[in-house]
């Protein structure tokens, strides 16, 4: 497959999947004042009463609350926690308790159920969607509603899913500004970019060069402190775009059981297996050396690995260069196995059919 072929790219690519990746930096950008606009502050010389964050979002909008819990886990002083299934944890209660229910469609059935078990508990509710049913229960019942415009897949609306959130964080007075970060982590996307853009040819293109790689093999992503959300998000994203198999495994977690995993199958393990470890200069010390000697390991035993390695000078730039190329790596991998990235026909055909036993 010629990666480098853009006519042949463009009617494979039917729905325009990559206008949605080239434009993730300036989304990034938008989501954050529309956070800082849209949220309610604590009055003057007041605190948060808030003790307690739970996100509440399934797919697309959970993965974005997946990274704001890790960003914040060395800057907020109160736990948030995602939250990926019906109803709401019996400690979830009181309004000290801040439920975010995220959907992007604002007819996700669990965070539908959320919603309500958080309003049967007096939680205090903020509401972040584009519309549906969620947007009509929160003005029914005069909860605060954050809306965005964006018409595409879940997937590519990561932007609006964290940095929306990354806002009403700093507007609740949790964390403190973020503006300076978000403006360094966008230029230095920005500033990747312009190597993965699809008329950068597969010699100049790491994107392009590390589908290549991929294809026809099982991928690992792995992942340590804050970058575990982000192995997790270029798994979804290979799964999603290139309708192909892989999986996100954490470190140092996997030091303690999956270093061990080596063994059997070889004929899949070796020949049929790529193992990607996320690198970035603001991860632990100690995780660093894991990093290192885990995929030194790996390439003992035989395995195809590699590194792929965050860009900028904040934790935050950091991670959303990676996000950047992973979503590019997996567009291009979709292109490669001449599938439209866009259509998620399984996920749709199996939410028509729970929706049937009701």
């Amino acid at each position: 497959m010629n990666l480098d072929d853009l006519e042949l790219m463009r009617r494979i690519d039917a729905q325009n999947m990559l206008a949605e990746i080239d434009g993730l930096p300036d989304q990034l950008a938008r989501a954050y004042e529309i956070g800082q606009q849209t949220s309610e502050a604590p009055k003057s010389g007041e605190t948060s009463e808030v003790s307690l964050v739970l996100i509440a979002g399934m797919g697309g909008s959970a993965i974005g609350a997946d990274l704001l819990s890790a960003y914040l886990a060395d800057i907020c002083p109160v736990p948030v926690i995602v939250h990926r299934d019906y109803g709401l944890p019996a400690f979830a209660k009181g309004a000290e308790t801040l439920v975010i229910c995220s959907s992007h469609s604002g007819d996700t059935e669990e965070t539908l159920d959320s919603f309500e078990s958080a309003r049967k508990n007096g939680c205090r509710i903020i509401v972040i969607c584009t519309g549906g049913e969620l947007a009509k229960r929160a003005d029914e019942n005069k909860i605060m509603r954050i809306s965005f415009e964006h018409t595409g897949q879940p997937r590519a609306a990561v932007g609006f899913s964290f940095g929306i959130l990354l806002g009403i964080f700093v507007n609740l007075g949790l964390i403190p500004n973020q503006a300076e970060d978000v403006a360094s982590a966008v230029a230095w996307m920005k500033r990747s970019q312009g190597h993965f853009h699809a008329d950068v040819p597969a010699v100049k293109n790491p994107a392009k060069r590390y589908a290549g790689q991929l294809m026809g093999r099982w991928v690992t992503v792995f992942g340590a402190g804050m970058l575990v959300p982000v192995a997790r998000r270029i798994k979804g994203q290979i799964n999603e775009h290139a309708k192909s198999v892989a999986n996100f495994d954490a470190l140092p977690e996997a030091d303690h059981n999956s270093l061990e995993g080596l063994t059997h199958p070889a004929e899949v393990l070796m020949p049929h297996a790529m193992n990607l470890f996320l690198r970035a200069p603001s991860d632990h010390p100690r995780n660093r050396v894991r990093i290192d000697l885990t995929k030194q390991t790996f390439m003992v035993e035989g395995a195809n690995t590699d590194f792929l390695d965050a860009r900028g000078d904040t934790r935050l730039a950091h991670m959303w260069t990676l996000i950047l190329f992973g979503d590019y790596m997996a567009y291009y991998l979709a292109i490669a196995y001449k599938v439209d990235p866009t259509p998620v026909k399984r996920l749709v055909n199996f939410k028509t059919a729970l929706k049937e036993k009701n």
